[in-house]
């Protein structure tokens, strides 16, 4: 079924997002709780408008989060963290730290959920990061050195 969403709900889309569901999730959800309305071709007239900025808002989404995909994919991250005598690291390298340091090094807005490491990182060496942004996958490379 075809539904006009009247509000944003997490998991499924935004405010005017003309998509397609489940018939049984539209008529025993979305539909009872106003919160999507069933897209004939009267309401497609009548928020039409909306429809259309928001279709426009949604390409510019993608055409940022490419730009930002393919920037990322240029980068590296240097950490200088403290090691024990065996080369291992007292604090793991974590998603959370490598979205920081790009937000910090190079004014990128990554979030935590989009990069992926195998294991955090716990010794020194250098590592390729997994970071997926709209449908691109770029691999960043992080160093982990010694901190002098």
């Amino acid at each position: 079924m075809e539904v006009l969403l009247l509000q944003d709900i997490n998991g499924v889309g935004k405010k005017n997002d003309l998509l397609i569901v489940g018939d049984g999730y539209a008529l025993n959800f979305l539909l009872p709780q106003s919160k999507a309305i069933v897209a004939t071709p009267t309401v497609r007239r009548r928020f039409s408008e909306q429809i259309r900025r928001r279709a426009m808002e949604v390409q510019k989404e993608r055409a940022s989060a490419e730009q930002t995909a393919s920037a990322v994919g240029s980068k590296s991250l240097t950490f200088a963290r403290k090691v024990t005598k065996t080369g291992k690291l007292y604090a793991a390298i974590t998603e959370k730290h490598i979205a920081e340091a790009l937000q910090k090094e190079h004014g990128l807005e990554v979030e935590e959920k989009n990069i992926k490491i195998g294991d955090h990182i716990k010794a020194l060496g250098d590592y390729e990061v997994s970071v997926k942004i709209g449908g691109a996958s770029e691999t960043l490379t992080v160093k982990v050195q010694a901190q002098k």
